[in-house]
């Protein structure tokens, strides 16, 4: 068996757009933006009064009890892996525990937590701070609990590289199937820090929209009018299963993780590379690893963020490493930027586009940067038959992770 034989048999997914995989799925074709205005008090006072917030909030799905237990990331973790899990198959299926690994992210992870809780400190005194804040905001939290959830004992890791930080998840599942060490890992990122403080703060280095009069019409990837990342919440989870003991069980299969490519920049902790080296290096290291020619991805769900100067240099590396001829979509134009949590929902839309034959539309696209001079979706879905395709994250640090997903 060649050691590239992972394969995708579960996705779940709680996001702007739906509390589900389908529903987020039905609102991507749909073009539907997920972005409203922020209506809480403490938004007032900030220049940005927009975000995608969750479409179903989790105290919807969780029970009272256990939510006091969780950071929101964590709460959405669980919920996007249990629906990972069900579509599986594996619910009930006496999988082994030790054949069985977890491998989840977040970018910021319980920072909420950290906040609330420093207010009641504040406020109250330490005598009322939850006994559950430590592991409500420890940065493998998340990663712990849906381990805890699923049984995982082939080891439970955590990864945090800013907004490819759910991307790269999924390309260490790879790694850990491919090595041996499980048969089954759980892989994703999820997300949940719409709060005043990170607003203010991606505020101030004016990297956020602050077209608050147009909620929907702020997240607009490679337009000239882009001002700025709209940001978003939600959680992403794959099941990634050795292609052998899928075909055991009887596992529906969605589509091949082929290959991954894992960069960094060494140039700057903010700014990506000048000229995109650290990106195209990945995109070049995910094509070779899944051993195809780069003729063969006629499909890439772009980082793209709907910044002036990232999505650009996007543009730039995506020619260089690819040429001219795979159609774009950035569906973060639908989505906002759910940072950590970016990479594997773009994963998952990439795989549904293989599935059904369908790239989602790029909203907001109407005057293209003049450097645009690749194929792009916009505004209507586009059917194509997509045998692989990309999807490319990168995050604060100098991250560059690309993924390809070929049909199984």
């Amino acid at each position: 068996m060649s050691r590239s034989d992972v394969v995708v048999t579960g996705l779940g997914a709680t996001t702007p757009l739906g509390g589900d995989v389908a529903s987020t799925w039905d609102a991507m074709l749909a073009g539907r933006s997920g972005v409203g205005p922020l209506t809480q008090e403490w938004a007032a006072q900030l220049p940005v009064r927009i975000a995608a917030q969750l479409a179903v909030d989790p105290s919807e799905v969780l029970d009272r009890v256990k939510m006091r237990r969780l950071d929101r990331s964590e709460a959405i973790a669980i919920i996007a892996a249990r629906q990972a899990w069900a579509d599986a198959g594996l619910a009930g299926s006496g999988l082994d525990g030790e054949r069985l690994a977890v491998s989840v992210g977040s970018g910021i992870g319980g920072a909420t937590t950290l906040l609330a809780q420093d207010d009641i400190l504040e406020a109250s005194g330490p005598r009322r701070v939850s006994p559950h804040t430590i592991p409500m905001l420890m940065p493998n939290g998340p990663a712990a609990w849906v381990g805890l959830e699923l049984g995982a004992k082939a080891g439970v890791h955590t990864v945090a590289s800013a907004c490819a930080t759910g991307a790269e998840a999924i390309a260490l599942g790879l790694d850990i199937i491919r090595s041996g060490r499980a048969d089954v890992v759980v892989a994703g990122g999820t997300e949940a820090v719409i709060h005043a403080l990170p607003i203010a703060g991606f505020a101030s280095m004016r990297a956020m929209s602050t077209r608050n009069d147009e909620p929907e019409r702020a997240s607009r990837p490679w337009d000239t009018g882009r001002d700025g990342f709209v940001l978003g919440e939600g959680a992403g989870v794959l099941v990634l299963e050795r292609a052998e003991h899928a075909a055991a069980r009887g596992a529906r299969v969605y589509a091949r993780l082929a290959g991954a490519g894992i960069t960094s920049d060494a140039y700057d902790i903010v700014q990506p590379h000048a000229e995109g080296e650290g990106a195209i290096r990945a995109i070049k290291k995910a094509i070779a690893d899944a051993d195809i020619a780069r003729e063969d991805i006629v499909h890439v769900n772009a980082h793209a963020t709907s910044t002036p100067v990232g999505d650009m240099l996007e543009i730039g590396a995506l020619r260089a490493a690819l040429g001219d001829h795979p159609v774009l979509t950035a569906t973060k134009s639908m989505t906002g930027h759910l940072l950590g949590a970016a990479g594997a929902l773009e994963s998952i839309a990439t795989i549904l586009s293989i599935r059904d034959g369908v790239v989602p539309p790029t909203i907001n696209l109407d005057d293209p940067d003049a450097g645009l001079d690749m194929d792009v979706a916009a505004h209507k879905a586009r059917h194509l038959e997509i045998p692989a395709a990309l999807n490319n994250a990168f995050g604060f640090g100098g991250h560059n992770v690309a993924l390809v997903f070929t049909r199984p």
